[in-house]
């Protein structure tokens, strides 16, 4: 298998644990304050963090697999090797973009993060490792990107 599939499969398996484990979390939230009576003090902010994860992962995720949303009226009126071009372009630009605000960016946040200190309120963990979900994306969508760029 080759790597590019491994990652997607990986990817692919985290994102429906993440999804499944926010599904239990969530009833257990149900289950506590309307049958209990006592609704539990962390399922919310657990919810709130895992929703951010399959969030931002998915985004890789949907770069990945290249079903995101896309805008094609410039590339489908464009002949072959003109098209080629102009996806190459925007190639680089997500690539940009991704180094700069994704990987850059958040690497400071969960830098400042860390140094800070910060910790969720009901949870007790560290906010780096809520923010690590950030540049992690990023990284993850200039691999894609660099292959899809080198495939064409």
């Amino acid at each position: 298998m080759k790597f590019r599939e491994k990652i997607d499969k990986i990817l692919g398996q985290l994102l429906v644990i993440i999804m499944a484990v926010m599904v239990v979390n969530v009833l257990w939230q149900v289950f506590t304050r309307f049958i209990m009576g006592t609704p539990s003090s962390f399922t919310d902010e657990l919810a709130r963090y895992l929703m951010i994860w399959i969030g931002v992962l998915g985004a890789a995720y949907v770069s990945g697999r290249n079903m995101h949303v896309a805008i094609d009226v410039l590339p489908s009126r464009a002949s072959g090797p003109t098209q080629r071009k102009i996806l190459k372009l925007v190639y680089v630009i997500i690539i940009i973009f991704s180094f700069l605000a994704l990987v850059v960016g958040g690497f400071r946040l969960v830098y400042i993060s860390y140094l800070l200190g910060q910790t969720s309120a009901a949870l007790q963990i560290p906010m780096a490792l809520v923010y690590l979900v950030i540049p992690i994306s990023g990284i993850l969508i200039i691999y894609y990107k660099t292959s899809d760029f080198l495939k064409k």
